[in-house]
């Protein structure tokens, strides 16, 4: 959680991912049922009540460039959830520089990830300490350099292993909850 009071969940781009006409994107925000990381698993349905206030006052979930609020990159036109989880399709903007550098990342490969900005509404933890979150106020979807779902990836250009950006992965995420003063799993 940061100072905001927003968490963020990571979810690599999966081959659902696509971008069309070098700007439209579309793909699975946040995966249903799946672990991530750091031991929070997005129950079925976490979003629809936040989904349905949001339709209720006209409101938007933002696209922003890694969680930052000063920097938003686009226009989410559809956010919906589904059997598989949550579902984007947006524009990214070309008029705006974050926007045109966004299209380059994802086309060279370097961008491969999305993540959700919420807040937990309803949660409990399972048997094995995870957190299952069944209800989630969403705020936004950045698009994001590290996921932390390295099952719901886009294919990664070049011939390095999965494995080795699995790593890398860990080895991040480990840094960056160490530097947040977060006690590493046991």
């Amino acid at each position: 959680m940061n100072s905001s009071g927003l968490e963020h969940k990571f979810v690599g781009l999966s081959e659902t991912f696509s971008v069309t006409d070098g700007h439209q994107i579309s793909g699975y925000a946040s995966l249903f049922g799946e672990c991530d990381q750091g031991g929070d698993v997005v129950m079925p349905g976490a979003f629809g009540a936040s989904l349905a206030a949001l339709a209720a006052r006209k409101g938007r979930v933002k696209m922003l460039w890694q969680h930052d609020p000063a920097e938003p990159i686009g226009i989410w036109d559809e956010v919906r959830q589904d059997g598989r989880g949550l579902f984007v399709k947006g524009r990214l903007l070309r008029d705006v520089a974050r926007g045109r550098e966004a299209v380059a990342l994802i086309g060279a490969g370097a961008i491969d990830g999305l993540s959700i900005g919420y807040r937990t509404v309803t949660a409990e933890r399972n048997a094995k300490g995870q957190r299952l979150l069944s209800q989630v106020e969403l705020w936004e979807v950045s698009l994001v350099t590290f996921p932390m779902l390295p099952d719901a990836r886009v294919g990664v250009k070049g011939d390095a292993p999965y494995g080795l950006w699995r790593e890398l992965t860990a080895a991040l995420n480990e840094a960056r909850q160490a530097m947040a003063g977060i006690p590493p799993a046991l």
